[in-house]
């Protein structure tokens, strides 16, 4: 007999089956596969309880052909075979620690499968939460562009009107200067009327003179008609940019503080100070617009604001025409009037009226031709610092190392705008060298004529008597309102 616990000197098992891995399920018809008991492997009676627990051995099944020996006997006193059946078998006992173990591994694989699963779910979690703030961040990035662009087209847009408004303020300025210088001359002219009428006797006819001084009368007042509905039209359509100028403003604003906070939401960290919990914000959308209104309201303004400069800009026309127009058509009846006054001068004093016409013109000429010398040196000047950008741009390329110095399509195309710049400015020096040229001729003529008008001058003297009332007469850039 053995006790529990004691080292046991010889067991039996089988060569088929394990004796660490039995069968799950139990083979033993005796009662000892009962399921009431305390502890595993153990069992306990109410009507008997053995003092020493003992181990029940497992006894291999006669069919066993490996070995010739006879069974050995039970190792059990005979006198404690009665408490057989409060024990369990062999069997039993590794079915229970293996059902444990496989308890144990499972919740151990529970565990393990939960953890990774855990982690699993943090990493995507944390790659789904770090891609939605990346994705949030360009998102405001585009917008920030989308405002700089339109803020951009705005501001261009309210500098296109602001100098178109202001041209327009400097057109109707120059239509109310121009009404304000006829009428000097037409006081002039019916003065003359007044006095023609003082004639006595066959004088007093309806002459060439007479005629020239009623025209020119009515001339004079219908220009100043024509001219003061232009400077009506261009006071209501300032009050039209002025409008629209207010537009752009207030949308130029809205833009500059959306960007202000867009910018400042953009550069929101998770490490930043002013970062903090708005719950339910989320819930509530203040938003008026959707890109698309929000989009169409600026460039609806930009329309508006289009619109309104080409208004400006044909009312700006008409009123040049008109100016250009009177002037040139007050200086016809004026010189028509006093050809008609000087129906007897000699053809001296003709010349001298047309060489002082012509004198207008070419300082005229001579004003415009040094204009255009200071424009093409200003181009020329411009024109050096493209060459040396696109010949500093070669030079640098010419230190590639090795294989990389290709004759590559940037290579091609700045050795063409290095040629191309040059041929410019060959250009602009040659049309400054004419322009210098001319701007010679024309002084050259200059002076010419004012040699030739103080020669005719002399001549001139003795029919200036009845010119005095006509002698003073607003010059050209006087009649077109520039002071």
């Amino acid at each position: 007999m053995e006790f529990l616990g004691t080292t046991q000197l010889a067991s039996y098992c089988s060569t088929k089956k394990s004796c660490l891995f039995p069968d799950l399920a139990p083979t033993s018809t005796t009662k000892d596969t009962y399921q009431s008991y305390c502890l595993p492997g153990y069992r306990y009676l109410s009507s008997q309880r053995p003092g020493l627990l003992r181990k029940v051995v497992s006894v291999p099944p006669s069919s066993d052909k490996q070995f010739n020996h006879p069974r050995p006997p039970p190792t059990v006193l005979p006198a404690l075979r009665s408490s057989l059946h409060a024990r369990y078998s062999t069997h039993d006992w590794h079915h229970t620690n293996m059902v444990q173990l496989k308890g144990f591994e499972a919740s151990r694989c529970r565990a393990g499968r939960l953890n990774a699963d855990s982690m699993r779910l943090m990493q995507n979690k944390d790659q789904l939460t770090y891609q939605m703030q990346e994705d949030s961040r360009r998102n405001l990035g585009e917008r920030i562009s989308n405002i700089d662009f339109w803020r951009s087209e705005l501001t261009y847009e309210l500098e296109c009107l602001l100098k178109e408004t202001q041209a327009l303020e400097t057109t109707k300025k120059r239509l109310e200067c121009a009404v304000d210088e006829m009428q000097g001359p037409l006081k002039v002219a019916l003065e003359c009327l007044y006095h023609r009428e003082k004639r006595k006797g066959i004088d007093l006819v309806h002459d060439d003179v007479e005629k020239n001084l009623i025209k020119e009368v009515d001339v004079f007042k219908d220009c100043q008609e024509i001219l003061t509905k232009l400077a009506q039209k261009i006071t209501q359509q300032l009050g039209i940019n002025r409008n629209a100028q207010h537009a752009l403003e207030q949308d130029l604003s809205d833009k500059n503080s959306a960007h202000f906070i867009d910018e400042k939401c953009f550069n929101l960290r998770n490490t930043s100070d002013s970062i903090s919990f708005y719950h339910g914000v989320e819930k509530a959308d203040g938003t008026v617009s959707v890109p698309a209104t929000w989009a169409k309201y600026s460039e609806d303004n930009i329309r508006c604001s289009q619109h309104a400069r080409a208004n400006s800009v044909k009312l700006r026309e008409d009123a040049e025409f008109g100016l250009e127009s009177a002037s040139e058509e007050m200086w016809n009846h004026f010189l028509s009037t006093n050809l008609a006054f000087n129906n007897r001068i000699a053809e001296v004093a003709n010349a001298k009226n047309k060489l002082q016409a012509q004198l207008a013109k070419i300082l005229q000429e001579i004003f415009q031709t040094e204009d255009t010398i200071m424009l093409l040196e200003r181009s020329i000047k411009a024109k050096e610092y493209p060459l040396k950008v696109a010949q500093t741009r070669l030079e640098g390329r010419t230190r590639r190392p090795n294989i990389e110095l290709c004759r590559d399509a940037p290579q091609f195309q700045l050795v063409t705008e290095v040629y191309t710049i040059d041929d410019t400015l060959q250009t602009l020096k040659r049309c400054l060298q004419e322009a210098h040229d001319t701007l010679q001729m024309l002084i050259l003529n200059k002076s010419e004529l004012e040699h030739e008008i103080s020669v005719k001058a002399n001549s001139f003297f003795i029919d200036r008597k009845c010119m005095d009332m006509r002698k003073v007469f607003p010059s050209t850039p006087r009649l077109i309102g520039y002071t």
